[in-house]
């Protein structure tokens, strides 16, 4: 299963994290645009993270060199969404043949859009606990090692769900830890 990852899962952290990392294990494949990586940049460097996410991005290259789709003109121009913006990131979907659309953004994808050409909108808590009923063994292996480099870096990881729910994966929090 393909599927592209807008700007707005790749920033913040922890959520790139865990999604990369179920990827990382072969639950699906990513892809991103260059454009894409281009947002999360500037997104990482308006908080002061600039070296950070530049360090990021060529890891994650590195890692998925088969992932960057570069979205042809024509496709872009045959597009039209409620934010011209988002263009790209259709565009990227369809010329990279993802399955999925995996965002925070849903209103800005309508589904009907999406449908025209296969792709299925997706929030990343959803997707995630879709994949924690199938491979809930690799969503654990996965956290564990996210909480750990979290740690590592001086986030307070002694309430795991809280900080899922933080990363706007309050199912998947509530799936992993119900008391």
């Amino acid at each position: 299963m393909k599927v592209l990852i807008d700007a707005c899962v790749l920033y913040p952290t922890v959520l790139r994290e865990i999604v990369i990392g179920v990827a990382r294990r072969g639950l699906f494949t990513p892809l991103w645009s260059p454009r894409i990586l281009e947002e999360w940049r500037r997104g990482a460097e308006r908080r002061g993270e600039n070296g950070i996410a530049e360090v990021e991005i060529a890891s994650l290259i590195a890692m998925f060199p088969d992932a960057l789709v570069h979205p042809a003109e024509e496709t872009e121009a045959r597009l039209s969404l409620p934010d011209s913006d988002d263009i790209h990131v259709l565009a990227a979907s369809i010329d990279g043949r993802a399955d999925e659309l995996l965002t925070l953004n849903l209103k800005d994808f309508p589904t009907r859009t999406l449908a025209r050409d296969g792709i299925q909108l997706r929030a990343p808590d959803s997707f995630l606990l879709e994949l924690f009923h199938n491979e809930p063994n690799v969503l654990r292996e996965v956290l564990e090692a996210v909480l750990s480099k979290a740690e590592h870096h001086g986030i307070d990881t002694s309430n795991p769900r809280a900080l899922l729910k933080r990363a706007r994966l309050p199912r998947l929090g509530k799936a992993l830890y119900a008391s």
